[in-house]
């Protein structure tokens, strides 16, 4: 009998489960590790609602193996709960700065996958700033970059995690080329193979 392990996977600004990389990862999992439970929500736009809904699905697994898998946005999201719930993350082309980037997304948006509407509002950065985390435990990450990344600047990453377990990948994009090859990597950090 395996004992069962957890992956909450953390989508990006705009993003949704059924993003590429969620996909991907649902799939690779379902093929190589069929024993590890696989939460991919669709997470709220408001930065602090969003904060409530993943703390209340990592205190619903905080007795069982939990790890997380953060894209850009969702970097920033499972930082502050890795530092919280003392958690192992990884973090794909992760948002350092959410706060300053989204500044210009001010207003009305639609999810494309999703085709809900909503408003980013001024307070939303508050919310962001408020969950920064300034002092970091190394060792909880792997973080991956690729340097073509059109959306942040993959050098803040490589600055707030130099000392963390770092892959800087030349080339790529925001979306992260290539992330199907880079799973088995992932497992072997969470230490799921």
């Amino acid at each position: 009998m395996v004992d069962m392990s957890n992956i909450l996977y953390i989508h990006g600004f705009n993003s949704s489960p059924l993003s590429y990389k969620a996909e991907q990862m649902r799939q690779y999992l379902d093929e190589h590790l069929p024993h590890v439970n696989f939460i991919c929500p669709q997470v709220a736009f408001s930065p602090q609602s969003a904060i409530s809904q993943l703390e209340a699905i990592v205190e619903k697994y905080l007795g069982e193996p939990l790890y997380l898998i953060g894209s850009s946005l969702g970097g920033y999201l499972s930082t502050f709960l890795a530092q919280k719930y003392q958690l192992q993350a990884c973090l794909v082309n992760p948002a350092i700065r959410p706060y300053e980037l989204l500044s210009d997304y001010i207003g009305w948006q639609e999810n494309p996958y999703t085709n809900e509407k909503y408003r980013v509002e001024p307070a939303h950065m508050g919310q962001l700033k408020a969950i920064e985390q300034q002092k970091i435990d190394v060792n909880r990450y792997l973080v991956m970059v690729q340097t073509g990344d059109e959306v942040l600047d993959y050098r803040q990453a490589v600055d707030k995690f130099q000392d963390s377990q770092l892959i800087v990948q030349q080339g790529g994009d925001h979306s992260f080329v290539q992330f199907k090859e880079m799973l088995p990597v992932i497992t072997r950090f969470f230490q799921l193979q």
